[in-house]
């Protein structure tokens, strides 16, 4: 009898493991606007939300122009915004199931850039397998867990997009400081070279007068 509840459960996990999603993110250009569209099945569902402006088209652009994000339901109603920011994590319970659209908008003058991920955190209890009782905690805890695995890819992904920008601003900098001092060595060589051209029209001026 313990043999055939084993397998039994070891057949409802193999039910369970393909509704497994890693979460995914997005990675696009942007111009002025771009807008995309989630399904929410649930409501009552918890919408994880990030973005994070990697870079803009031009290494001498490097102020802090964020992008504004605005989050609507089904119904056309905007939930959740987030203004002029370059990177930005939040969540929110899902009130209307259904597409949900998620606009972005760059004030930018230049091409941004951007990593953006959802994920939607939501229990599955399959209630029609699960009615021995013996079985309902092992749902509980297989959701939870599928739910805290979610969470870290989630928040994997954001920090590695982070850590992206940072490495890109990074590089940008040190390629600026380059240019910037070989600038500052030719203009410095050139200004000794009209120096010294300048002397030696003097000293030519001053033996030319002394001469006559």
């Amino acid at each position: 009898m313990e043999g055939l509840s084993w397998r039994r459960a070891c057949v409802l996990v193999l039910c369970i493991i393909p509704f497994l999603h890693p979460a995914a993110g997005i990675r696009f250009v942007i111009d002025r606007e771009e807008c995309f569209s989630h399904n929410v099945d649930y409501e009552g569902d918890t919408l994880h939300v990030s973005f994070v402006v990697i870079k803009a088209d031009t290494p001498w652009h490097y102020s802090e122009d964020g992008v504004d994000l605005v989050v609507k339901d089904s119904t056309g109603a905007q939930v959740r915004d987030s203004r002029d920011k370059t990177s930005d994590k939040f969540d929110f319970i899902v009130q209307k199931r259904g597409v949900h659209r998620f606009c972005f908008t760059n004030k930018s003058p230049y091409h941004e850039t951007i990593d953006f991920d959802v994920h939607v955190g939501h229990y599955s209890y399959f209630d029609q397998h699960a009615k021995d009782e013996h079985f309902a905690p092992l749902f509980e805890q297989i959701a939870k867990l599928d739910e805290a695995l979610y969470n870290i890819q989630f928040e994997q992904h954001w920090l590695e997009a982070q850590t992206d920008r940072q490495a890109i601003l990074n590089e940008n900098m040190s390629r600026r400081a380059i240019h910037k001092a070989l600038f500052e060595s030719a203009a410095l060589i050139a200004a000794s070279v009209i120096q010294v051209y300048l002397l030696r029209r003097l000293f030519e001026r001053k033996l030319g007068s002394s001469r006559v």
